[in-house]
């Protein structure tokens, strides 16, 4: 499985952005979502959304501002960030893990190499 963000870049507080992760070698039954991780900070999560898509989970940090989706003709995932604040700046990564939703780090096998996400005050 390989994963390839894009879509990160600068914008102001209360903008929006929308990230795109694109999946190989997926089969059925992987859980994708995203990750972050500030300068000096843990990585935490972010976003998660089963195979189906009939399942997502947030962190609270983000409800309400950001929305996951999934396109599994293009196997590809999404990540909506709304109202974003100078907080949301951060390295965010596409991760993706065969049955498997879980929130930590540690639950996900494969992920993307990052996109920066800049969000100025």
């Amino acid at each position: 499985v390989q994963l390839q963000a894009s879509g990160g870049g600068l914008v102001q507080a209360g903008g929006s952005l929308r990230l795109s992760c694109a999946a190989s070698g997926l089969t059925e039954y992987y859980t994708m979502g995203w990750f972050r991780q500030a300068p000096g900070k843990e990585r935490e999560f972010v976003a998660a959304i089963t195979w189906s898509g009939s399942s997502t989970s947030f962190a609270d940090s983000v409800k309400g501002r950001f929305t996951i989706s999934r396109d599994n003709a293009k196997n590809t995932v999404y990540l909506q960030m709304n109202s974003l604040k100078p907080e949301d700046t951060a390295v965010y990564y596409c991760v993706a893990q065969k049955f498997r939703f879980g929130v930590n780090p540690s639950d996900y096998n494969y992920w993307g190499q990052g996109t920066q996400v800049t969000v100025s005050s």
